[in-house]
Protein backbone atom coordinates (compact mmCIF):
# COMPACT_ATOMS: atom_id res chain seq x y z
CA UNK A 1 0.00 0.00 0.00
CA UNK A 2 1.23 3.48 -0.62
CA UNK A 3 -0.08 7.35 0.16
CA UNK A 4 -0.99 9.52 -2.34
CA UNK A 5 -2.06 12.75 -2.63
CA UNK A 6 -5.52 10.90 -3.90
CA UNK A 7 -5.54 9.01 -0.82
CA UNK A 8 -3.75 5.42 -0.40
CA UNK A 9 -3.89 3.10 -2.89
CA UNK A 10 -2.61 -0.47 -2.94
CA UNK A 11 0.31 -1.35 -5.23
CA UNK A 12 0.34 -5.18 -5.31
CA UNK A 13 3.84 -6.31 -6.73
CA UNK A 14 5.20 -4.02 -9.18
CA UNK A 15 7.91 -5.89 -9.75
CA UNK A 16 7.24 -9.63 -9.68
CA UNK A 17 10.67 -10.58 -7.08
CA UNK A 18 8.92 -14.23 -6.20
CA UNK A 19 8.67 -15.22 -9.90
CA UNK A 20 12.11 -13.19 -11.52
CA UNK A 21 13.95 -15.16 -13.17
CA UNK A 22 17.26 -12.43 -12.44
CA UNK A 23 19.97 -14.74 -10.75
CA UNK A 24 20.52 -12.16 -7.74
CA UNK A 25 17.12 -10.99 -7.04
CA UNK A 26 16.56 -15.42 -7.06
CA UNK A 27 19.46 -15.38 -4.68
CA UNK A 28 18.03 -12.95 -2.44
CA UNK A 29 14.50 -13.77 -2.13
CA UNK A 30 15.72 -17.60 -1.19
CA UNK A 31 17.15 -15.89 1.55
CA UNK A 32 14.72 -14.22 2.34
CA UNK A 33 11.94 -17.41 2.14
CA UNK A 34 14.02 -19.67 3.89
CA UNK A 35 14.03 -16.87 6.58
CA UNK A 36 10.40 -16.27 6.61
CA UNK A 37 9.53 -19.88 6.50
CA UNK A 38 12.03 -20.72 9.27
CA UNK A 39 9.93 -17.88 11.44
CA UNK A 40 6.69 -19.10 10.25
CA UNK A 41 7.01 -22.56 11.77
CA UNK A 42 8.60 -21.30 15.18
CA UNK A 43 5.28 -19.57 15.51
CA UNK A 44 3.04 -22.53 14.61
CA UNK A 45 -0.35 -20.41 14.13
CA UNK A 46 -3.06 -21.70 13.52
CA UNK A 47 -4.65 -19.11 11.99
CA UNK A 48 -3.38 -16.07 10.57
CA UNK A 49 -4.22 -12.75 9.38
CA UNK A 50 -1.94 -11.08 6.54
CA UNK A 51 -2.20 -7.45 6.35
CA UNK A 52 -1.60 -5.94 3.30
CA UNK A 53 -1.38 -8.93 1.31
CA UNK A 54 -1.76 -7.45 -2.23
CA UNK A 55 -2.42 -10.32 -4.79
CA UNK A 56 -2.65 -12.73 -1.96
CA UNK A 57 0.78 -14.65 -3.03
CA UNK A 58 1.77 -15.63 0.61
CA UNK A 59 -1.71 -15.62 1.71
CA UNK A 60 -3.05 -18.32 -0.37
CA UNK A 61 0.39 -20.17 0.20
CA UNK A 62 -0.04 -19.74 3.87
CA UNK A 63 -3.99 -20.94 3.33
CA UNK A 64 -2.87 -24.36 2.12
CA UNK A 65 -0.16 -25.30 4.66
CA UNK A 66 -3.03 -24.58 7.45
CA UNK A 67 -5.28 -27.24 5.99
CA UNK A 68 -8.69 -25.69 7.38
CA UNK A 69 -7.31 -22.83 9.79
CA UNK A 70 -8.71 -19.78 8.76
CA UNK A 71 -6.59 -17.54 6.48
CA UNK A 72 -7.84 -13.92 5.74
CA UNK A 73 -6.04 -10.97 3.89
CA UNK A 74 -6.48 -7.76 3.58
CA UNK A 75 -5.53 -4.74 1.62
CA UNK A 76 -7.10 -1.58 -0.04
CA UNK A 77 -10.06 -2.23 -2.46
CA UNK A 78 -9.01 -1.93 -5.67
CA UNK A 79 -10.31 -3.92 -8.33
CA UNK A 80 -7.05 -5.26 -10.20
CA UNK A 81 -6.87 -7.09 -6.21
CA UNK A 82 -10.06 -8.17 -6.31
CA UNK A 83 -9.38 -10.12 -9.79
CA UNK A 84 -6.65 -12.11 -7.77
CA UNK A 85 -8.49 -12.69 -4.87
CA UNK A 86 -10.95 -14.18 -7.21
CA UNK A 87 -8.43 -16.92 -8.68
CA UNK A 88 -7.43 -17.51 -5.66
CA UNK A 89 -10.06 -18.89 -3.12
CA UNK A 90 -10.60 -21.36 -1.12
CA UNK A 91 -12.71 -23.09 1.73
CA UNK A 92 -10.43 -21.58 4.57
CA UNK A 93 -9.22 -18.29 2.90
CA UNK A 94 -10.91 -15.01 2.94
CA UNK A 95 -10.03 -11.23 1.00
CA UNK A 96 -11.26 -8.62 2.73
CA UNK A 97 -10.74 -5.05 1.53
CA UNK A 98 -9.99 -2.79 4.88
CA UNK A 99 -8.04 -0.45 6.27
CA UNK A 100 -5.58 -1.51 8.43
CA UNK A 101 -5.48 1.18 10.99
CA UNK A 102 -9.11 0.45 11.76
CA UNK A 103 -9.72 -3.38 11.67
CA UNK A 104 -13.23 -4.84 12.06
CA UNK A 105 -12.08 -8.26 13.49
CA UNK A 106 -12.46 -8.79 17.18
CA UNK A 107 -9.73 -8.52 19.89
CA UNK A 108 -7.39 -11.86 19.97
CA UNK A 109 -9.82 -12.89 16.45
CA UNK A 110 -6.44 -14.49 14.65
CA UNK A 111 -3.68 -16.61 16.18
CA UNK A 112 -0.97 -14.43 14.05
CA UNK A 113 -1.23 -11.37 12.67
CA UNK A 114 1.79 -10.78 9.91
CA UNK A 115 2.62 -7.73 7.82
CA UNK A 116 5.34 -8.86 4.97
CA UNK A 117 6.92 -6.10 3.06
CA UNK A 118 3.88 -3.92 3.92
CA UNK A 119 5.01 -1.32 6.89
CA UNK A 120 7.18 1.20 4.58
CA UNK A 121 4.06 1.70 2.60
CA UNK A 122 1.89 2.98 5.43
CA UNK A 123 1.04 6.36 6.22
CA UNK A 124 0.64 5.43 10.35
CA UNK A 125 2.81 2.03 11.22
CA UNK A 126 2.38 3.06 14.72
CA UNK A 127 -1.43 2.52 13.81
CA UNK A 128 -0.81 -0.51 11.83
CA UNK A 129 0.91 -2.62 14.28
CA UNK A 130 -1.22 -1.70 17.36
CA UNK A 131 -4.24 -3.11 15.12
CA UNK A 132 -2.24 -6.33 14.56
CA UNK A 133 -1.73 -6.72 18.15
CA UNK A 134 -5.07 -6.05 18.97
CA UNK A 135 -6.56 -8.93 16.45
CA UNK A 136 -3.70 -11.22 16.95
CA UNK A 137 -3.49 -13.68 20.20
CA UNK A 138 0.03 -14.59 19.93
CA UNK A 139 2.24 -13.88 17.36
CA UNK A 140 2.96 -10.49 14.98
CA UNK A 141 5.33 -11.58 11.75
CA UNK A 142 6.96 -8.92 10.27
CA UNK A 143 9.22 -7.83 7.59
CA UNK A 144 10.62 -4.22 6.14
CA UNK A 145 13.65 -3.02 4.40
CA UNK A 146 16.70 -2.43 6.39
CA UNK A 147 17.53 0.62 6.35
CA UNK A 148 20.08 2.66 5.11
CA UNK A 149 21.20 -0.78 3.67
CA UNK A 150 18.42 -0.57 1.44
CA UNK A 151 18.74 2.74 -0.75
CA UNK A 152 22.90 1.77 -0.68
CA UNK A 153 22.03 -1.35 -2.82
CA UNK A 154 19.90 0.58 -4.89
CA UNK A 155 22.44 3.46 -5.39
CA UNK A 156 24.72 0.89 -6.05
CA UNK A 157 23.06 -0.67 -8.62
CA UNK A 158 22.31 2.80 -10.27
CA UNK A 159 18.65 3.06 -9.45
CA UNK A 160 16.87 6.40 -7.57
CA UNK A 161 19.47 8.39 -7.42
CA UNK A 162 17.42 11.59 -7.63
CA UNK A 163 15.73 10.20 -4.26
CA UNK A 164 18.82 9.33 -2.91
CA UNK A 165 18.08 5.50 -3.13
CA UNK A 166 14.46 5.09 -1.87
CA UNK A 167 12.43 2.78 -3.81
CA UNK A 168 8.70 4.75 -4.71
CA UNK A 169 6.59 4.21 -2.28
CA UNK A 170 8.13 3.80 0.75
CA UNK A 171 7.71 6.22 3.21
CA UNK A 172 8.50 4.87 6.44
CA UNK A 173 12.56 3.66 6.99
CA UNK A 174 14.17 1.60 10.00
CA UNK A 175 17.39 -0.13 10.70
CA UNK A 176 17.32 -3.01 12.79
CA UNK A 177 17.43 -1.92 16.07
CA UNK A 178 14.58 1.41 15.37
CA UNK A 179 12.14 -1.37 14.19
CA UNK A 180 12.11 -4.05 16.62
CA UNK A 181 12.13 -1.21 19.10
CA UNK A 182 8.15 -0.48 17.52
CA UNK A 183 7.71 -3.57 17.51
CA UNK A 184 8.71 -4.06 20.91
CA UNK A 185 5.91 -2.02 22.97
CA UNK A 186 3.30 -4.73 21.88
CA UNK A 187 5.35 -8.10 23.03
CA UNK A 188 9.24 -9.68 22.75
CA UNK A 189 11.05 -9.89 20.08
CA UNK A 190 11.16 -13.93 20.07
CA UNK A 191 13.27 -13.75 16.41
CA UNK A 192 15.03 -11.20 14.57
CA UNK A 193 16.56 -12.24 11.55
CA UNK A 194 18.40 -9.92 8.92
CA UNK A 195 18.17 -12.00 5.43
CA UNK A 196 20.03 -9.45 3.46
CA UNK A 197 18.63 -6.55 2.96
CA UNK A 198 15.52 -7.15 5.00
CA UNK A 199 14.60 -6.97 8.81
CA UNK A 200 12.20 -9.74 9.73
CA UNK A 201 11.26 -10.00 13.10
CA UNK A 202 9.05 -12.82 15.24
CA UNK A 203 7.19 -10.95 18.12
CA UNK A 204 5.51 -12.49 21.08
CA UNK A 205 2.63 -10.53 22.13
CA UNK A 206 1.74 -9.62 25.46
Amino acid sequence: MSDTRAGPVPTGNTFDKYGSDNAVVRRLMGGFRGTLDDLWRTAAPRSVLDVGCGEGVLTEEWAERLGDGRTVGIDLDDPKLRGEWERRRRGNLEFVPADATALSFADDEFDLAAAIEVLEHVPDPEATVAEMARVAERHLLVSVPREPLWRALNLARGSYWRSLGNTPGHVNHWSKRSFASLLARHGSVIEARSPLPWTMLLVRLH
